[in-house]
This record gives structure tokens, C-alpha cells and sequence, in this order.
């Protein structure tokens, strides 16, 4: 039978979809394709996000140091004007 009626294939379907300009969906990708880029992984990240948090937490540390010694000298110098 497939030499006298050899098998040919049936030829593919044109499936076209149009497709339309969304500049919302086209802005919403920009977005995201910045925000990727931002956040993507280059040498020395991690320590340079490490190095940003220790700042932050000497600054805080720092404050609070200052107003413990603020609130004790204005004690002291409390005390000495009473006594």
C-alpha cells in the first residue's frame, strides 16, 4: 500500500495571531527588566550588601551610645547642682 499511495504529510496550519501594542503590558516588562537588572548578582554583591548593613547597625549603635552618655552627664550634673 505505501508504494502505490505513499504517505504525504498534510501541510501545517497558519495559526496567525495578531498581536497589538498594551503600553501598560510594554511599561510592566521595562519594570521588571530593570528591577532584574538591579538585583542581579555581580562580584563582591554580597559583600557589599553585608558592608551596608554593618553601617547601618554602627550608626544605630552609635546613636544609642551617644544618648546614654548625653543622659548621663546631664544626671551628674544634676546631682552635683543638688548635692
Amino acid at each position: 500500500m505505501s508504494v502505490l499511495f505513499p504517505k504525504v504529510n498534510k501541510p501545517r496550519e497558519w495559526d496567525y495571531r495578531p498581536i497589538y501594542y498594551d503600553e501598560e503590558k510594554e511599561a510592566r516588562k521595562e519594570k521588571l527588566a530593570r528591577l532584574r537588572q538591579e538585583h542581579t548578582l555581580h562580584r563582591g554583591s554580597f559583600r557589599e550588601e553585608h558592608e551596608k548593613n554593618m553601617t547601618e547597625l554602627r550608626r544605630k549603635k552609635q546613636s544609642k551610645l551617644v544618648f546614654w552618655i548625653v543622659l548621663l552627664v546631664m544626671l551628674l550634673f544634676v546631682f552635683y547642682y543638688l548635692l
